[in-house]
């Protein structure tokens, strides 16, 4: 929510963010990045650390790969260096909060992995609700842009059932309707 102008529920003052860059002021490339849907993600790391990673993709293969971009100057990157491995978990419209905390878009009173409820792996903490989530093992990183494109290989995999994925689009969460 933007602002609020009454006693009602979701009730706005602007249908967008005042404070965001105009798009005639943003760079092509990033304007281009805004109009590809990603899917929203978190990592983890022992430690713990976590990060909300939105630039994720999973290569398949033998062995199966997971790359991301990742702020090289993030809490997340130093663990994750120290720690060599990290869990990944794709996040759902449930996790709204979940992905604001750990994007630093939200306060953590008490810290990021409190409440919640959490499961320990060797990987890294994940989400009691996620029935879905890889431990990967980091195997190289390289500037690539503003960001760090972390490579690792997957180790472990657990699938659950399939919930409706959340996405990042044009700067908002999002996700799909059916």
């Amino acid at each position: 929510m933007v602002g609020v102008t009454s006693d009602e529920p979701g009730a706005r003052i602007h249908s967008t963010d005042p404070f965001a860059t105009p798009d005639d002021e943003k760079s092509p490339v990033r304007r281009l990045r805004g109009r590809l849907a990603a899917p929203v993600t978190l990592w983890t790391t022992p430690g713990p650390a976590g990060l909300t990673v939105s630039s994720t993709l999973v290569a398949d293969g033998d062995p199966g790969r997971v790359l991301g971009l990742i702020d090289d100057e993030s809490d997340f990157w130093d663990a994750l260096e120290e720690a060599g491995r990290f869990a990944m978990v794709p996040l759902t419209p449930a996790d709204r909060q979940l992905a604001d905390k750990f994007a630093g878009l939200m306060p953590a009173p008490g810290g990021l992995f409190t409440g919640d409820g959490w499961t320990d792996t060797g990987y890294g903490p994940v989400p009691a609700s996620a029935a879905t989530w890889a431990g990967c093992r980091l195997e190289s990183s390289r500037v690539v842009g503003w960001a760090l494109l972390v490579e690792a290989v997957i180790e472990k995999v657990e699938t659950g059932p399939a919930p409706r994925p959340l996405l990042h689009y044009r700067g908002r969460y999002r996700d799909l309707a059916g």
